[in-house]
């Protein structure tokens, strides 16, 4: 269902320990951020949440990625970073283990990632905490968005509707 150059076809651990199985999501819309507890938009997670409870039904699922690569904004410990984000945000979607998103050490996920472009035309790096890729039922990547583009704006959630439709 995946195409072999799909971010979905690349391995990562789960927060939690032992592998994230991104294969469980093929054939399903999947919102990838690389989020951290300690950024001014860290606050994104509320929408991340009301995204993941408003789709997850219909075969959408949000995958947080951990990064600590911006200021040091990630700088916990996987149970640190899974307690922040259940009690201070009520997050019931899957993270992964905390990863590198750009550099000699950016993990294959976002490698298959940053090559789209987002409405303004910009590749590449990935720009602060917080950047959003959809992938959709296919495994291919549909959009990306910038970090300050809020979860619950009209354009994500129109893009998140056409993955889905």
């Amino acid at each position: 269902m995946t195409t072999s150059s799909s971010p979905l076809d690349v391995e990562i651990g789960a927060l939690t320990g032992g592998a994230a199985d991104l294969g469980q999501y093929a054939g399903k819309a999947v919102l990838v951020v690389n989020v951290a507890s300690k950024c001014g938009l860290t606050p994104q997670y509320n929408g991340l949440e009301k995204l993941q409870e408003r789709y997850a039904e219909r075969g959408f699922t949000v995958l947080g990625v951990p990064c600590n690569q911006f200021l040091g904004q990630e700088p916990g410990s996987a149970e640190e970073i899974a307690e922040f984000c259940s009690a201070t945000y009520g997050v019931t979607f899957p993270l992964t283990e905390k990863v590198e998103v750009n550099g000699e050490g950016r993990h294959a996920l976002y490698e298959r990632l940053v090559d789209f472009a987002d409405a303004e035309g910009h590749t590449g790096d990935i720009r602060w905490n917080f950047e959003k890729f959809l992938i959709g039922r296919d495994g291919a990547v549909v959009a990306r968005f910038s970090p300050q583009t809020e979860p619950e704006s009209d354009e994500v959630v129109a893009a998140v509707e056409r993955a889905l439709a």
